[in-house]
């Protein structure tokens, strides 16, 4: 029973009561890597990754994204959300991170640099050193692959022919035409 005066919006009565510690690691979590999943379990004791119950993090995200915080997406009984710019902006404020602070997934990944192959020279695709590639598609070199250069085509005197009652054509042999 409410107290008399009280008024109780029509819109805040599905609203989820969670413990604001629970909250804020919900959210530092998703400040921290940028995104956060979720398995589509309401009744899930635990999420996989954080301590805190699979519902709770689904109901905090849903908030999220009706404000225009997260976008989500949904694959294979998973829940997936992405911080958008201005959430990322929201979660500063509400978490008193300075602006130098970005998730990671706006941090720039150092590519690992790759070995470096010489220039021409030999050691090259295939052993074909400082031919070019045209020399690599003709073949090896003195004379193509096997020995002799075979042309390739059916004999001289081919001649194929084509019965009814073979392969896809044959009369009644069709799916659905019965017999």
């Amino acid at each position: 029973r409410l107290p008399t005066g009280l008024f109780v919006s029509p819109y805040q009565h599905n609203k989820m009561l969670m413990p604001k510690q629970t909250r804020k690691t919900i959210l530092s979590t998703l400040f921290k890597e940028g995104v956060m999943v979720a398995r589509k379990d309401f009744n899930s004791p635990k999420h996989p990754e954080l301590d805190v119950p699979n519902l709770y993090v689904i109901k905090a995200m849903q908030s999220l994204k009706s404000r225009g915080y997260v976008k989500e997406q949904f694959a294979w009984r998973h829940f997936y959300w992405y911080l958008t710019d201005e959430g990322i902006q929201y979660l500063r404020d509400y978490l008193h991170l300075p602006e130098e602070v970005v998730p990671d997934t706006m941090k720039k990944q150092a590519k690992p640099e790759a070995p470096r192959r010489p220039m021409g020279g030999g050691g090259g695709r295939g052993g074909y050193g400082d031919r070019d590639r045209d020399s690599y598609r003709r073949g090896p070199p003195g004379g193509g692959f096997g020995g002799e250069k075979k042309l390739g085509g059916a004999p001289g005197g081919f001649e194929p022919s084509f019965r009814a009652g073979f392969g896809r054509g044959a009369p009644g042999a069709g799916r659905g035409r019965g017999g």
